[in-house]
């Protein structure tokens, strides 16, 4: 008899003290146990990167979709359920199959050590194996080249702008992190790469050469652009001229880039292309919330989520408050104390006129109020530390009731957001 899927969760978590333990060891072991299920897949496409992998799944997603392709998709951290996670052919996965699916995992794994990722991930790629779909978009978690997910044979690779963040994992410099995520890269296989800083491209074009894959790169084979309100793609195929992409902020135009190479790659037409950039939906990437007891709170404040938590999040945010109506800005942050709080901060104090530090709840590593609060005074922004998000929006509207109130910091933070706005 199978167990409530949050049951199997919890358990799961006790299976392996470390959080994050990058080895492709358990992983081979526990599929070998399942039966190889990672060689059952519909063909996949593997995205990594530092920032936009889940905004550039959701654009593919939503292009293939429109052409009614049956699309399975894996993406990580999950904002309010774990279910999110996982969708199957389109749909998120019920609590009947992740049960089941995670239950397998369990009996088959018997009580090895395993991470908590690596065998959800297990479960994802068992229940995506027996159900039937066109494609299979697996989002790196960590990395790459030792991600859980770095276990498949794609018959495409995206990489997107790659940055600094976690050092203590992947390394201390751009050329070192690079190399991390140029692990995803296939002998023979294609990779669409987006705009990156020399040194990275340095790593990821050595890389494909030594493979012998093919790189699509942006600025090299395919360019995008915004002009007089439209975006403009261009390749050896010729040109799309689209509407700006649904999802907001500056940085989607270059996301949505690499979008439309990869779906012309993939023999898509224009309608998938015009659906990639319209219709795609990615909860908390500078989302204007719009109804809920946060927003009733607010009010007549308006209310905006994002769960960016690097440096180059924090410039892409700074980009997108650029674009929008001018308003008196105020953050509401929490932040995880594995991460660079003063460079998130410094792109956005020209744009704050206060950020309001609440700790991120039940979170073991969060980043205490106080230490996001300094970090914050030290950038230039007037701070100060609140007990919860409720006490946060208080103090704001208190003193500036039509302010435009964004809560950023982690997308940990950002799923207890939503889960209080429920």
């Amino acid at each position: 008899m199978t167990q409530n899927s949050d049951v199997i969760l919890a358990r799961m978590m006790a299976l392996h003290p470390k959080i994050i333990d990058l080895t492709l060891d358990r992983m081979w072991r526990l599929l070998n146990a399942l039966g190889n299920p990672e060689r059952r897949l519909p063909p996949v496409i593997h995205i990594a990167g530092t920032n936009g992998k889940g905004s550039t799944q959701a654009m593919i997603r939503a292009g293939l979709e429109a052409q009614g392709k049956r699309v399975h998709a894996y993406t990580s951290p999950h904002l309010a359920r774990f279910h999110e996670r996982i969708r199957l052919a389109g749909d998120l996965i019920s609590d009947d199959a992740l049960t089941e699916a995670l239950d397998r995992c369990y009996a088959a794994n018997n009580g090895e050590n395993i991470t908590y990722f690596e065998i959800t991930t297990c479960a994802a790629i068992l229940a995506f194996s027996e159900t039937p779909a066109d494609y299979t978009l697996l989002e790196v978690g960590l990395g790459g080249r030792l991600d859980a997910t770095n276990v498949i044979d794609p018959v495409l690779s995206i990489i997107t702008p790659v940055d600094l963040d976690h050092q203590q994992f992947l390394g201390d410099t751009l050329p070192l992190i690079a190399a991390e995520k140029a692990g995803i890269i296939k002998r023979g296989v294609p990779c669409i790469v987006g705009p990156q800083q020399d040194d990275a491209m340095d790593v990821i074009e050595a890389a494909a050469a030594r493979l012998g894959a093919h790189l699509i790169a942006y600025g090299q084979h395919f360019h995008v652009r915004q002009e007089h309100e439209r975006l403009v793609f261009e390749d050896e195929t010729g040109l799309l001229d689209l509407p700006l992409p649904a999802l907001p902020g500056p940085h989607q135009v270059q996301n949505a880039g690499a979008v439309l190479a990869a779906l012309r790659y993939l023999g898509a037409d224009e309608t998938a292309a015009s659906a990639a950039v319209t219709q795609a939906r990615w909860p908390a990437r500078m989302e204007r919330l719009t109804k809920g007891p946060l927003v009733d709170r607010a009010a007549p404040a308006e209310l905006w989520l994002d769960g960016g938590h690097n440096p180059a999040a924090a410039h892409a945010i700074a980009a997108t408050l650029d674009t929008l109506p001018k308003r008196e800005t105020h953050l509401i942050c929490g932040m995880l104390n594995t991460k660079d709080v003063a460079g998130f901060m410094q792109p956005l104090a020209p744009y704050a006129t206060s950020l309001v530090a609440v700790a991120i709840p039940g979170e073991t590593n969060t980043l205490p109020a106080e230490t996001t609060a300094e970090a914050a005074t030290a950038a230039g922004i007037s701070a100060h530390s609140a007990p919860d998000v409720y006490a946060a929006l208080d103090a704001i509207t208190a003193k500036t009731p039509n302010a435009r109130i964004l809560i950023c910091g982690s997308l940990y933070f950002a799923g207890h957001v939503m889960r209080e706005n429920e």
